[in-house]
């Protein structure tokens, strides 16, 4: 562990400072391919250092939250990255909220600033979704009036900027994740664990000056994250892409020579299936990542085979600040298992129905994660941070796992009743919780059906009140309105009643004995 003490020691100790930190190493290197667009690392830190003169002249100030609502752009890591100079905390959001999840996220983290595309702020105002917000800006032309694009709010700015410095253990990040009671909770980030993650995620898979990353992960989701932020710290160039499609990801890899490809399994199976994967040159890659959910071991083989490089699996959670476990690109690499801890991060396997019994090789118990990487609890949320964390300091992950005689670590299933779609997690009680909504619904259960591209999909059971009648196309439209694209359940199948447990509690891991044949 001395290498990795020696190694902390020489990094920048704060998100405000790492993007100074890379300008002083890399300069007119291009750190960014957005949009065919390149940037260096000095034009970042330069749009950087002018989003956070901008944003402490409008009065934002140590400690405030800002959120942050977007899809990948220069932009968009010019606003990440600026909040985060002035000592300010960000809040990323997937872009793929409704409005009604937005305003819940904004108003709970009390967002005294919104960043966003001019679609979205046009309809949270005219929905009246905004009137206490402080500052509105739109990372594009189209806003409301009350909003001032990001060309305008950088416009008189100056490049000049020196970071504020924060305490390292101090709050950097609130990140929203559905809880199983339907409300999304906060998981709190220190400005240390963002750091420690992506310095070690860097060091386990030898990220170094020369690497080439083609990405199409979204920023605002953890492993997204540590990517843009890893490419950032050890100068290598992403080419980030806003959204997944199959043609220009290997169309990147061939033309940039690409070293490192991140993706989920579902963006790998995609590719597989694709017919230009036959005559892109690949040759340049030097291992591909998949994290995210589950990837099946056949898949995984057939990645190994057509890419002609190493996959390597990695397992994290948002209350991880990014990864907990992987592999060491170097070294021996398990197909189907999720690696080993960061260093200095301890993994320990309990036994699912007694928490103090800690089990042994080939035991499968609970996974519980401690160390630097743990987030600081859930804001405003102290129940269930209690919950979460212990007094020893173990996250309680959900997952059920076990390890094998060399210590690799195996995910065999999820304790509670989260879906893993393409990725994303999904909790049940959130869609039942909107579709209950519904006045026609007397009762509804969601649970989950295998989907051999996304993993799994939601599937939602509904009863309907008495002397109401209702349509599938009409509850998918109410979900359509309330939900998240990917929440929406992809079947909807009315029934009469449940399987249910003695005490009457909805069984639904046994949902799909009411499937139609």
């Amino acid at each position: 562990m001395t290498n990795v003490k020696k190694l902390l020691e020489q990094q920048p100790k704060s998100l405000s400072e790492l993007l100074p930190y890379a300008t002083k190493k890399y300069g007119e290197e291009i750190a960014l391919v957005a949009d065919d667009n390149e940037y260096s690392f000095r034009l970042l830190d330069n749009m950087a250092a002018k989003v956070a003169n901008a944003l402490k002249f409008n009065g934002v100030n140590i400690g405030d939250r800002v959120s942050l609502l977007g899809v990948n752009s220069a932009e968009w890591l010019a606003c990440y990255h600026g909040v985060l100079r002035i000592g300010a905390v960000i809040n990323p959001l997937n872009s793929m909220l409704t409005s009604q999840e937005i305003e819940y996220a904004v108003n709970d983290c009390e967002a005294k600033v919104l960043i966003a595309t001019g679609d979205k702020l046009c309809v949270l105002k005219e929905q009246g979704m905004l009137n206490s917000m402080e500052l509105m800006i739109s990372l594009d032309e189209t806003g409301p009036a009350e909003s001032i694009s990001f060309a305008d709010l950088i416009l008189t700015q100056t490049a000049n900027f020196t970071s504020v410095q924060v305490d390292p253990k101090s709050l950097s990040t609130i990140c929203y994740t559905s809880g199983t009671t339907g409300q999304p909770k906060g998981a709190m980030q220190s400005h240390e664990s963002v750091i420690f993650n992506i310095i070690m995620t860097a060091y386990m898979h030898c990220r170094n000056q020369g690497d080439i990353v083609v990405s199409a992960l979204p920023c605002p989701h953890v492993y997204g994250n540590v990517v843009m932020n890893s490419a950032l710290l050890n100068g290598l160039k992403l080419i980030m892409h806003r959204r997944f499609d199959e043609e220009a990801i290997l169309q990147s890899i061939e033309l940039y020579g690409a070293t490192i490809l991140e993706g989920v399994p579902a963006m790998y199976m995609a590719l597989l299936n694709h017919s230009a994967l036959d005559y892109t040159d690949l040759s340049s890659l030097r291992f591909c990542t998949v994290g995210g959910q589950t990837m099946p071991i056949t898949k995984m083989e057939s990645v190994k085979r057509r890419f002609k490089c190493p996959l390597i699996e990695l397992w994290g959670m948002t209350e991880l600040a990014g990864l907990g476990t992987t592999f060491f690109a170097d070294k021996a690499i398990k197909l189907g298992s999720i690696g080993i801890p960061l260093p200095t991060v301890e993994i320990q396997i309990i036994d699912s129905e007694d928490p103090s019994v800690f089990l042994n090789v080939g035991e499968v118990g609970e996974l519980l994660v401690r160390g630097p990487i743990v987030m600081m609890g859930y804001f405003n949320n102290v129940e269930a941070t209690n919950k979460a964390i212990d007094a020893d300091g173990w996250l309680y992950t959900g997952d059920i796992a076990y390890k094998d005689k060399d210590d690799f670590i195996f995910i065999v299933d999820r304790k509670k009743d989260m879906i893993l779609c393409a990725g994303y997690n999904i909790y049940p009680a959130e869609i039942e919780r909107v579709i209950a909504m519904h006045p026609a619904v007397a009762m509804v259960a969601v649970g989950s059906q295998p989907d051999d591209i996304k993993g799994e999909v939601p599937k939602a059971y509904v009863i309907i009140s008495e002397g109401y009648s209702s349509s599938i196309d009409d509850i998918s439209t109410h979900c359509r309105k309330n939900l998240a694209a990917y929440k929406i359940p992809r079947q909807i199948q009315f029934v009469k009643d449940f399987p249910k447990t003695s005490s009457g509690k909805i069984m639904r891991r046994k949902l799909q004995t009411l499937d139609k044949d």
